[in-house]
């Protein structure tokens, strides 16, 4: 018998046998960039965004069929937090009308962003921002505009998805080292390296939203890490170059809304070639590449016809990371290492240790309560959000499980945890696992959790549709 429970909460909606043949769609955008002088993830020490390179937006697209409607959002940020997304649901639920489980909310995971408010690791190296608070308190009501105006302009639209493969982006920064350990960006041209530990998903999910000759909306999902740019200039990052191409063909109206599919174990680094990959330039480079993969995607798209919209929520209980009295001992003792500045300071794992052991000593015992969220237009799409940076074999592992034709995964959504291994790489070590706030196996109940609804609602949108006898 399994020891964590499900609190389910399913909303399947629509009991007639009609089906809708056109759907309305909107779209809309807020520019949430902060002031200057907030502190920028990415950072574990006192640093301030010094201005702003290309601003950070929150976007959203709203989708309609003649019963009920969605909301699918981004955020050029590093992550969200349960509370901004609970926020943000409210305020949208009292504005546009949208039921606030009918959200999807996620993060890019834009390291050029700001710190959130309420940062543990960052409030005990430097404490308090009082600029991420205030920046972190806006921020529902923010999205909730943003979701506003896609409301409002709603408009009658032809909705087509399809997917392109774009295999010379993203790499593994997992890899089997000749001592037989387990290396996590082990640098370029490291000829300690024997091969990858692990997979990536090449995958370029695009779907188009239009009103007769005009795009509203071009919605892209890519699994590969936003930790391109660095520096302390405020940045979307490579979705900043994607949207300005994608724009200057398709009109500059048009909103391009990207969100970032399983990228836990994905970055943009190859370790084959000794070419300095950072900066704007790579980033200019990352969004010009995928921006001319979806170009070309459009010219195949799969138009969507006979369709309902459909939403599904799961709440997963996942245990925590077991840790001892001397493990927490010792995480106190290396956090007063760190505020003290005492040399030679703590190295990297043993700080990403402490402050993991730290934060499961908080929740006393209490697993995470965490969203599994489905939506889905007929038989065709659907999209999947699951609530930390999750790697990209499960990602993959809901792929291939999923009946629609099409399955997109947005990471980072609906609030986070942090990092969500897999099974087989708990034992394996490294970064990843050490920083783990959910006990091994975690991953793999999201799997179930997500294919479990992606077939109830499959099986529905068929029976409902007088395809099943």
């Amino acid at each position: 018998m399994k020891t964590l429970f499900l609190v389910i909460c399913i909303s399947i909606f629509g009991f007639c046998t009609s089906v809708a043949e056109e759907f309305r769609a909107g779209a809309g955008a807020v520019d949430i960039t902060p002031e200057k002088g907030t502190p920028m993830a990415g950072y574990y020490q006192e640093r301030a965004a010094e201005g702003t390179h290309d601003p950070l937006m929150a976007k959203a697209i709203v989708i309609a069929d003649d019963r009920i409607k969605v909301a699918l959002v981004a955020l050029d940020l590093i992550s969200t937090t349960q509370s901004i997304v609970d926020q943000a649901r409210k305020d949208i639920e009292a504005q546009a009308g949208i039921p606030g489980d009918h959200v999807m909310i996620s993060a890019t995971h834009a390291h050029t962003g700001p710190v959130l408010g309420g940062s543990k690791r960052y409030d005990a190296i430097v404490g308090p921002s009082p600029l991420s608070q205030s920046f972190t308190e806006k921020l529902p009501q923010l999205i909730s505009e943003a979701v506003k105006k896609a409301n409002d302009s709603l408009t009658n639209a032809k909705i087509s998805f399809g997917a392109g493969r774009e295999e010379n982006l993203a790499f593994n920064r997992r890899f089997h080292m000749r001592d037989g350990s387990i290396g996590w960006n082990p640098g370029k041209l490291n000829t300690n390296i024997i091969r990858a530990a692990g997979t990536t998903d090449p995958t370029v999910s695009v779907v188009s939203f239009e009103t007769g000759t005009k795009a509203l909306a071009t919605y892209v999902n890519f699994p590969m890490h936003l930790d391109t740019v660095g520096g302390l200039f405020f940045s979307a990052d490579y979705p900043y170059t994607l949207a300005e191409c994608l724009g200057r063909v398709r009109g500059r109206e048009m909103l391009t809304i990207f969100t970032i599919g399983c990228a836990g174990d994905i970055n943009h680094i190859n370790v084959n070639s000794p070419v300095r990959q950072v900066g704007n330039e790579e980033a200019a480079r990352i969004g010009i590449i995928l921006a001319a993969n979806v170009l070309r995607t459009l010219e195949h798209l799969t138009p969507l016809t006979n369709a309902q919209l459909r939403v599904s929520s799961e709440r997963v209980r996942l245990l925590l990371p077991k840790i001892t009295y001397d493990d927490i001992a010792e995480a106190e003792k290396v956090v007063a290492r760190v505020n003290s500045k005492e040399q030679p300071a703590p190295t990297f794992l043993e700080q990403v240790k402490a402050f993991k052991v730290l934060d499961v000593k908080d929740k006393e015992g209490e697993p995470y309560k965490v969203e599994v969220q489905v939506i889905s237009l007929g038989q065709d799409l659907a999209w999947v959000s699951l609530p930390g940076e999750i790697f990209v074999e499960l990602g993959l592992s809901i792929k291939n499980g999923s009946p629609f034709k099409q399955t997109i995964i947005a990471q980072l959504a609906n609030g986070s945890i942090g990092y969500i291994p897999t099974r087989r790489a708990y034992s394996e070590g490294n970064y990843e696992p050490t920083s783990a706030r959910c006990a091994e196996g975690s991953g793999e109940m999201l799997v179930e959790s997500a294919i479990r609804q992606l077939r109830k609602l499959y099986g529905t949108t068929q029976s409902r549709s007088g395809l099943n006898p």
